[in-house]
């Protein structure tokens, strides 16, 4: 069995990988944070989304030796100058408080008319091999900030995030219609091939 690492605790995250690369690389284990040894892992102190996700995966072949992937992905609202950006897990001050987030998300943008609330969802993914080759893709969704909370799926702002095309939040879609727009989703089937490649070589 082909075995990646992917630098994440986030359990929806791992399951949202391990559906996506199963469907290019039948068979293939995504091996988490929690299933490896425990190791340092690097501050995120790059002022990119593709910096802080090389950061990461690089962490992870030094670490498990392993193919490693990771990502990093953030909101970038139009009427807050594309922030928060890379720091959209510690918007309203502590990592990835979503709830805290949310609501500071919502009470920046109270008066922002309807109109001028567009956003986009952002995601680098980068694949770094023992060799020392690295990738990294990019997926992006755009959309338009709601003001209420909706929906129970997903993660982070899923619940205020209404995707173009759509009436319903990321957090009410189910997760293969989500998976099919999403940032990550398309950042995961740009990378899926290389990974496909790297692991038949």
């Amino acid at each position: 069995m082909s075995r990646v690492f992917l630098a994440s605790r986030n359990p929806k995250k791992l399951e949202e990988l391990r559906r996506i690369l199963a469907l290019v690389v039948p068979g293939i284990e995504v091996l988490g944070l929690g299933d490896v040894a425990a190791y340092d892992e690097p501050a995120e102190t790059e002022p990119t989304f593709e910096g802080n996700a090389l950061i990461k995966a690089r962490a992870g072949v030094e670490a498990t030796g392993l193919p490693s992937l990771a990502d990093d992905s953030g909101l970038c609202v139009d009427a807050l100058n594309k922030m928060p950006g890379v720091l959209s897990a510690r918007w309203a001050g502590v990592a990835k408080d979503d709830a805290a987030n949310n609501r500071l998300l919502l009470e920046q943008l109270e008066h922002v008319p309807d109109p001028q609330r567009g956003a986009e969802f952002r995601c680098a993914v980068a694949f770094c091999r023992p060799g020392g080759e690295e990738d990294v893709v990019f997926g992006e969704m755009r959309g338009r900030i709601i003001r209420e909370q909706r929906g129970d799926g997903g993660f982070g702002y899923d619940v205020v995030f209404v995707p173009d095309g759509e009436t319903r939040t990321s957090a009410e879609m189910p997760a293969a219609d989500k998976d099919a727009i999403s940032h990550r989703g398309r950042s995961i089937r740009a990378v899926a091939p290389v990974v496909a490649a790297a692991l038949l070589d």
